[in-house]
């Protein structure tokens, strides 16, 4: 027969009510009470019946995660810190993804899929930043990006604007002037493209460099194959350029390609940071400077939050939290091969 959590208390020395509150991680445990139940549990093989567990709550156990592209890096690579930060609490992740399009953002939203989750992680591109009422929602919602904020809802966020200015300064101080800046979006007012920009514009300006229009390289969706067209349309020009700061690392194999192909060397003619920290990053030619912009954090942070509104634990005021972030410094500006 299955072993219970009544087996489990006898072998323990303790009451049910104990062993179910280890299980259930609560915090206020004797660390020696605590030891003694983990203990009778691996020695008897016990484990939860989550599905009993979440039907006596009313909960799925599953949670939500809405990203743009699991084809691209940085999303693939988040969507798998969510399903580790989940899995360790005991939750399993329902991905979708909405390809950037506002109608497929919209759809996550309202989808009767919802009734199949206990809350979601939502990643938009497509929505506005004054469109934060579209999250007034009846489930507990955990944002992320830079498309909307102050929407009513627990937000998690990245240091865009200081990350890229870190970037560019780390251009700056190995001696680059004019830095290139590729994946802008000319129209768009709020988002990560312009939060980027921001920085970039930050640290010419401390420097006393002038911003030079000529050196912006546009890109819509950030892919390696605009990353490339935006570095070739700015070679074309014969535009002077000494660095490069790309929005995303997509963009920057993109453009590391293209020099390559043009035979420029890379970083004694043009150094070239990224953004995201990516796994393919450590693995260019050569290895790819970029800012780790806190993906473990952003994902970890976002699971506990939404675990909490679905425990009913969160606060009564929505939360912003601005992720940590650290400058890579590897060959393709000049640095060490380890990042």
């Amino acid at each position: 027969m299955a072993v219970t959590m009544h087996d489990v208390a006898a072998r323990a020395g303790v009451s049910v009510k104990t062993v179910s509150n280890v299980v259930n991680r609560y915090p206020h445990i004797k660390p020696a009470t605590r030891e003694r139940v983990e203990r009778a549990i691996a020695d008897l093989g016990y484990t939860v019946n989550l599905t009993a567990r979440n039907l006596r709550q009313g909960r799925t156990g599953i949670i939500g995660l809405a990203v743009p592209e699991l084809s691209l890096p940085y999303f693939a690579e988040l969507a798998d810190s969510v399903m580790q930060a989940a899995e360790s609490r005991g939750a399993v992740v329902l991905i979708e993804q909405t390809g950037a399009v506002r109608e497929k953002e919209l759809e996550v939203l309202r989808s009767q899929r919802r009734l199949l989750t206990d809350g979601l992680i939502f990643s938009p591109l497509a929505l506005g930043p004054d469109e934060g009422s579209l999250l007034d929602v009846s489930y507990p919602l955990v944002l992320l990006g830079e498309r909307i904020f102050g929407a009513g809802v627990d937000h998690v966020t990245m240091s865009n604007v200081e990350a890229s200015r870190a970037a560019t300064q780390h251009l700056i101080d190995v001696g680059r002037r004019r830095i290139a800046v590729i994946g802008v979006h000319p129209d768009e007012q709020m988002g990560s493209a312009a939060l980027r920009l921001q920085g970039y514009r930050a640290a010419l300006d401390a420097a006393g460099l002038p911003f030079d229009p000529a050196l912006v390289g546009e890109a819509g969706l950030w892919h390696r194959s605009t990353g490339a067209a935006a570095m070739e349309r700015l070679l074309d020009q014969g535009v002077t350029i000494d660095g490069v700061f790309a929005m995303n690392d997509a963009l920057a194999l993109g453009a590391l390609h293209v020099l390559h192909a043009r035979r420029i060397d890379v970083p004694t003619q043009v150094a070239v940071v990224g953004f995201d920290d990516v796994d393919d990053a450590a693995y260019a030619a050569p290895p790819l400077s970029t800012v780790a912009p806190g993906r473990d954090q952003i994902a970890t942070t976002a699971v506990d939050m939404l675990l909490e509104r679905i425990a009913g634990d969160g606060p009564a005021q929505p939360r912003r939290v601005v992720a940590d972030f650290d400058l890579v410094v590897r060959e393709s500006s000049g640095g060490a091969t380890a990042g």
